[in-house]
């Protein structure tokens, strides 16, 4: 399998000051899926955004990575309801300009 879109794990531990078990934690509550690739362990370099906001809640808040999911979850929940609140709002005014 072809690395060129993973980063190792080890590297974003070093880069964000963790532990390689935080990113087990994370995969075992399905938050994140890690690739292994002859005995190394890899994220999907897509991941990278919602890695960073993870960490930062753990780091921020010190929320250990069930309570992560539960704010992460959330702040998705938020994110697609502000983006259908949009969709609704430019669906009104094209009513409202007609």
């Amino acid at each position: 399998m072809k690395t060129e879109k993973l980063i190792l794990i080890e590297q974003l531990c070093v880069h964000y000051e963790v532990e390689p078990a935080f990113f087990s934690n994370l995969q075992e509550t399905g938050l994140i899926e890690i690739c292994v690739v002859e005995e190394a362990s890899y994220l999907h370099q897509d991941a990278v955004n919602d890695v960073e906001r993870m960490v930062r809640i753990h780091h921020d808040l010190h929320v250990n990575p069930e309570g992560i999911d539960v704010v992460f979850n959330l702040l998705k929940k938020i994110d697609n309801l502000n983006a259908e609140v949009l969709e609704l709002k430019n669906r009104l005014k094209r009513y409202e300009d007609s």
